[in-house]
């Protein structure tokens, strides 16, 4: 088992940036790939990126050009770096690693 633990959401106006973070509770070596989901109030969980133990990428296309995710080994961690925001980017943001979930992160995109 690997617990999962998101941080870095909050509120932020539109155009603003936000990082965020998700620690593994323990290694989880260079087999698998690492990715960062959301779900909006009334919609379904979606993938917004990913990112393979090589350091591959994709991205969901809402939000190509704005998002990089990335990961550190050493520190069993993974990033979303987040710039211009939007309104409809508001949504819980999760951390998922071979069928693990974390608890999740609140984004709000709001003036």
């Amino acid at each position: 088992q690997v617990q999962l633990v998101e941080s870095g959401g909050g509120l932020v106006q539109p155009g603003g940036s936000l990082r965020l973070s998700c620690a593994a509770s323990r290694s989880i070596g260079r087999i698998y790939d690492m990715a960062w989901y959301r779900q909006a109030p009334g919609k379904q969980r979606e993938l917004v990126a990913r990112i393979t133990p090589d350091g591959s990428t994709n991205y969901a296309d809402f939000v190509k050009g704005r998002f990089t995710i990335s990961r550190d080994f050493a520190k069993n961690s993974m990033y979303m770096q987040m710039n211009s925001l939007k309104a409809e980017d508001t949504a819980v943001y999760y951390c998922a690693v071979n069928l693990h979930w974390g608890q999740g992160t609140q984004v709000t995109v709001s003036s």
